[in-house]
């Protein structure tokens, strides 16, 4: 989850928005360029600024080859959303499948975390995307989504550490976790370094308290 972004590639044949998904070895290289060079793009001047014209030079490619596989470049930030929300939920499985009690799912839930904010405050382009969801009803979608699968894989977990709770409530509780999480990060990076730290700790605890019944 530390990784640069850019080397998150995700799957190798990535799900595209409106747009041809490639097969081949060859379509499968270009739109890893593509998505390669609109993250470069994007962390030197941000979503807002980037051209469609600006990828397709970089990427070498040419404006109608572009847009066969992203149509927009909605579309292209819908596709790096996808793979932030693909690579986070598989660190959060890890993080998780060495759980076996209490403690250790607070050990756990407060390293994830600690390298989300980290991710958060060191990559631009993570930072671009998630303070566009407010202004794009697909981007909303994908983090709701992210948040209701996160939250399915905690829920099990604390039914299993708390069996005599209600599972319903904790299934609820494990959804308002991870999705209070991502509204956390974007105020903690809006804020000054020290107060965004102390905004994530506040939540580090709140969260914890939540997840163990306290």
């Amino acid at each position: 989850m530390d990784e640069p972004l850019a080397n998150k590639t995700g799957s190798t044949e990535p799900a595209l928005s409106r747009g041809r998904a490639p097969t081949q070895r060859r379509s499968i290289e270009r739109v890893e360029r593509i998505l390669a060079c609109a993250t470069e793009l994007i962390a030197d001047r941000g979503s807002d600024q980037m051209k469609m014209s600006e990828v397709a030079e970089m990427a070498g490619i040419s404006i109608g080859s572009l847009y066969q596989y992203f149509p927009d470049k909605s579309a292209i930030i819908h596709a790096l959303a996808e793979r932030i929300g693909a690579n986070s939920r598989a660190c959060i499985e890890a993080a998780l499948l060495t759980v076996r009690d209490m403690e250790s799912l607070r050990d756990a839930f407060s390293s994830l975390v600690d390298q989300y904010y980290a991710i958060f405050l060191s990559e631009p382009v993570m930072r671009d995307i998630w303070s566009a969801t407010q202004a794009d009803k697909r981007l909303q979608d994908i983090e709701l989504a992210e948040s209701r699968v996160c939250g399915t894989l905690l829920a099990d977990i604390l039914v299993r550490l708390r069996p005599t709770a209600d599972a319903a409530e904790l299934a609820t509780s494990a959804f308002l976790v991870w999705q209070l999480g991502e509204a956390t990060m974007r105020l903690a990076i809006s804020l000054g370094r020290d107060e965004g730290d102390a905004v994530v700790a506040a939540y580090k605890r709140m969260a914890l308290r939540e997840l163990s019944g306290a």
